[in-house]
């Protein structure tokens, strides 16, 4: 009987991380994958996978930490697979940008400007600054994720945002 309040209990905590945890799950999958229909995919993917191990038995003693551990894997299997793609695979399918409005043109260019000086910093430091300015998470809650004590996750923020800083100076 026990058994059987402690997953009652899981999947009643599994309802409020979805409650809780979606939308800032999407921004960050976004935010990393900059498709909106895939982002939206790999978070429903993410709490899928969740529920699976919820019913297998498994019990999750921090839903954020492992939603995002597992929607960090998720996204991590998409970009191996883009990979794959080639450009002829690209141009068969008609592609067409999107939108055309001045203010849309220069909000996706400061988002690709912003993305390539991400991408010089290793994936590590990356995940951090993302996870702080972009997802909006405490160091603690960072450090909860990642596996790591607070303190290193601080000094690896504070040095990936000097490196940060030095990249856009660099651009000026």
């Amino acid at each position: 009987m026990q058994k059987h309040k402690g997953k009652q209990n899981q999947e009643t905590e599994f309802t409020n991380a979805f409650q809780k945890h979606s939308d800032a799950l999407f921004r960050h999958s976004y935010f990393r994958v900059s498709d909106r229909q895939v982002s939206i995919d790999l978070v429903h993917d993410a709490f899928t996978k969740t529920w699976i191990q919820i019913t297998k038995g498994e019990t999750i003693l921090n839903f954020q930490s492992y939603l995002y551990h597992v929607l960090n894997n998720l996204i991590i299997d998409y970009y191996r697979k883009k990979k794959s793609l080639s450009l002829d695979a690209l141009s068969d399918g008609g592609f067409e940008p999107e939108g055309s409005g001045a203010s849309e043109i220069e909000a996706q260019s400061e988002h690709a400007l912003v993305m390539r000086h991400l991408e010089k910093l290793p994936e590590r430091d990356r995940d951090v600054v993302v996870m702080r300015y972009i997802d909006g998470l405490q160091v603690k809650q960072i450090a909860s994720v990642i596996g790591e004590e607070e303190n290193n996750v601080s000094v690896r923020l504070h040095r990936a945002v000097k490196k940060l800083k030095s990249y856009f100076n660099q651009d000026e």
